[in-house]
């Protein structure tokens, strides 16, 4: 039971010495702690399924997610790195070990393929 600034010490009894009276106090004290839905009950401390996408949102904020996500996108930036090296290998080029960017890389392939394209119409 909690005293409220205008409740008066008369009202509280303080005289009673049945044990199972202050454990009913207690015992409804207690309850009305619990969160109540719209209706006065006490609602229940479980949380309602998550839905795929939170379940999915959880998953990804862990770190052995996060990690090997990483190691996923390493594996992957490497093998295109290697895709562009070995079609800068058959490209020609003067010098033929003059560094390239990517996407000079794919503008002479192309130019590359049309005029083999061209020697073959001829």
């Amino acid at each position: 039971m909690m005293l409220s600034p205008d409740q008066a010490e008369t009202d509280l009894s303080w005289t009673q010495s049945d044990s199972e009276t202050v454990l009913n106090d207690l015992k409804v004290s207690c309850a009305s702690d619990e969160p109540m839905d719209g209706e006065g009950k006490a609602k229940s401390l479980t949380q309602p399924p998550l839905s795929r996408e939170e379940k999915r949102r959880r998953r990804r904020a862990t770190a052995k997610y996060r990690s090997a996500h990483a190691t996923r996108e390493r594996i992957r930036v490497e093998a295109f790195n290697v895709a562009f090296a070995e079609l800068r290998k058959l490209l020609p080029t003067l010098p033929p070990d003059k560094k390239l960017s990517k996407i000079e890389i794919l503008r002479l392939a192309i130019c590359y393929i049309s005029y083999l394209n061209h020697v073959l119409d001829v």
